[in-house]
């Protein structure tokens, strides 16, 4: 199994804990949340929260007004980011919580 082929099934069972229908599969899940809020979860630990712009076949990915978490705590915002495809553990649909007052 590739890397990109992984990181679809954890995309697949991402859907699935959250609600999404058995028989959907990663790229269904996938054209669902394009667009709005999702959380992206990278090898490394560290978490993204934004609205997921585009993907590829990759699995590279572009959000939009992202946040950056590290260990829990927001480190960054951006306007724009891109996460190459390879550096995802899951991708995970949610509602995003604004930390501004």
């Amino acid at each position: 199994m590739t890397d990109g082929q992984s990181n679809l099934r954890m995309a697949a069972l991402s859907a699935e804990a959250s609600g999404g229908a058995a028989r959907s599969g990663p790229s269904d899940f996938l054209r669902t949340v394009l667009g709005k809020p999702v959380v992206v979860q990278l090898n490394s630990g560290v978490t993204y929260k934004g609205v997921l712009a585009c993907l590829d076949g990759f699995m590279n990915i572009a959000l939009e007004q992202t946040e950056e978490f590290v260990e829990g705590k927001l480190t960054n915002k951006f306007g724009d980011t891109f996460i190459r495809g390879n550096n995802i553990m899951y991708i995970s649909n949610t509602t995003k919580k604004s930390t501004t007052k």
